[in-house]
């Protein structure tokens, strides 16, 4: 019984059959251009060999010898080679790069469907690695495609023309060619896929580590410790550099190989083929030049297939999970069950006490977060996360994250609401404006206030706060929550609200207070 094909498996083989036309277009022009190299040089050798031993033949031979019909054979041959090396690379490189524009977003996609231990457990180094490096090294599933039926029919045509020069002449080609094989899979296991798998690791380790010490660029800075930043990512890179070194030397192993068994095929088979004269030898020996040069497509692909098994093997963890369908919003808003207390649509919580006591664990719990399933959709919840973070982009984009179809007004009301419209009119290009990385254009309080305003702006019966007002000074926390209120007292929204702050909990009619596990309180608003 064969294997159960794995999820990369099973995705790539879709996109090829998404990608049949392109895909044979490159294999039938591949087959062109094996053949048609092959034929060329080889035509060009004997005419050139046979030309000069006419001329020396003596005048009435010379003119007796047809020169047009092997000179308009080699323009042929030459343009076909183009067309066909033209059509192989646009064909086939169109259908990888349109496959991987699919099957990027689908890891994508595996990664936020995984269970929040895992995909939470990726820095955003690793991340990028799975998708960026990783998704590319398996480019070579479709490009390379081609290259079986380009190295047979390079071969092929090389055997024939040999054979004209007689049988062992052929023969020896042949012979040539399945040494060049055999020695590059032998060198490609034994020195290119440990190499290659080296590089796939060491890219992700650079990138996990300058991930990490971008975010914490402002701390490295004061305390002083930007030489110590920059030697662990030099230490890195030359981590990666010596990775890549032994690749390359791995590569030419492979290619001082085929260069090797090349030279000799071309010396066995102008040696057999000599008593059939000089320009069947001089045929027989560039038949075989271009034979084990037709086999080099082979070589190649052997030699990347450690980067795209190493990829391989870490895009099935990730794609073994399945993507699940879009929540739609609930009909009607559901009653919430938390920390004891059931909430009926549209009632407002607060949870208080001091930090470290679980109450962002509380919400995130709700929300499917920490391991164990929620009862709830997630549609149900607009949610404003502790450390929320921001892309790099406008303040269009990061906004239009809760909502893809929101109008301007739409943004500018949740703005409004956020308190931040002002500071956004004043930036040059106002929704426009470009906010950096994470955000870093702005200050601490006008993040947390554009994270807020992308939580207003997600359509769900009830709104999760986690720390509302974090770095806004009073006279901001203050309008903040009066906008709030006005807010949930329009929209009719339910809100649970976390915070170790007094303020934001008046617009709250219950509060629990948490300390001690066994000591959480709740308390009517009023008391």
């Amino acid at each position: 019984m064969p294997p159960r094909p794995s999820p990369l498996d099973t995705l790539i083989r879709a996109q090829k059959r998404e990608r049949a036309g392109a895909l044979l277009l490159a294999i039938v022009s591949a087959v062109g251009v094996g053949a048609a190299s092959t034929l060329l040089l080889g035509l060009s050798g004997w005419f050139i060999v046979a030309s000069a031993a006419a001329g020396l033949a003596g005048l009435a031979t010379a003119h007796a010898f047809n020169v047009l019909l092997p000179s308009a054979m080699i323009r042929l041959l030459a343009i076909l080679r183009t067309a066909a090396r033209y059509g192989e690379r646009l064909s086939g490189h169109a259908a990888a790069l349109r496959a991987l524009a699919t099957i990027r977003p689908a890891v994508f996609e595996s990664l936020a469907a995984a269970p929040p231990e895992q995909a939470l457990a990726l820095s955003r180094g690793e991340a990028s690695a799975r998708l960026v490096q990783d998704v590319d090294a398996i480019e070579t599933r479709f490009v390379r495609l081609s290259a079986p039926w380009s190295a047979v029919a390079g071969l092929g045509s090389g055997v024939a023309l040999a054979a004209l020069a007689g049988w062992v002449p052929a023969v020896v080609i042949l012979v040539a060619a399945g040494i060049a094989i055999v020695t590059a899979r032998a060198l490609a296991r034994r020195f290119s896929a440990p190499a290659r798998a080296a590089v796939q690791a060491k890219v992700g380790a650079l990138k996990e580590a300058a991930a990490a010490l971008v975010a914490a660029s402002s701390e490295l800075r004061a305390y002083g410790l930007d030489a110590w930043a920059g030697e662990t990512l030099n230490a890195k890179a030359a981590e990666l550099d010596a990775a890549r070194l032994a690749a390359a030397h791995a590569q030419g192993l492979i290619v001082a190989g085929q260069a090797a068994i090349l030279g000799v095929a071309v010396a066995a088979a102008v040696g057999c083929a000599a008593p059939a004269g000089a320009p069947l030898a001089a045929l027989a020996g560039l038949a075989a030049a271009m034979s084990i040069d037709a086999l080099s497509g082979l070589a190649q692909a052997f030699d990347q297939n450690g980067a795209a098994t190493e990829a391989r093997a870490r895009l099935d963890a990730i794609l073994r999970h399945t993507p699940r369908a879009a929540e739609r919003k609930p009909e009607t808003a559901p009653a919430l069950t938390i920390l004891g207390r059931t909430l009926a649509p549209g009632e407002r919580m607060a949870v208080l006490g001091p930090s470290g006591c679980g109450k962002t664990t509380a919400i995130e719990a709700l929300l499917g977060l920490r391991g164990a399933p929620s009862s709830y959709p997630r549609s149900a919840f607009a949610w404003l996360p502790q450390d929320a973070g921001l892309v790099a982009g406008t303040v269009r984009d990061n906004l239009r994250l809760a909502a893809p179809n929101a109008t301007d007004a739409q943004l500018w009301q949740a703005l409004e609401d956020a308190c931040l419209a002002d500071r956004v009119r004043a930036a040059p290009g106002g929704l426009a404006a470009y906010l950096g990385d994470d955000g870093e254009r702005l200050s601490g309080g006008e993040r947390r206030r554009l994270a807020l305003a992308r939580a207003y702006l997600r359509d769900a019966p009830w709104l999760l706060l986690d720390e509302p007002t974090e770095g806004l000074d009073a006279a901001t926390e203050a309008l903040v929550v009066e906008r709030l209120e006005r807010r949930l007292d329009r929209t009719g929204q339910g809100l649970v609200l976390v915070s170790h702050r007094a303020a934001p909990a008046a617009v709250c009619g219950v509060r629990v207070v948490m300390g001690a596990p066994v000591n959480n309180r709740v308390i009517p608003a009023e008391a």
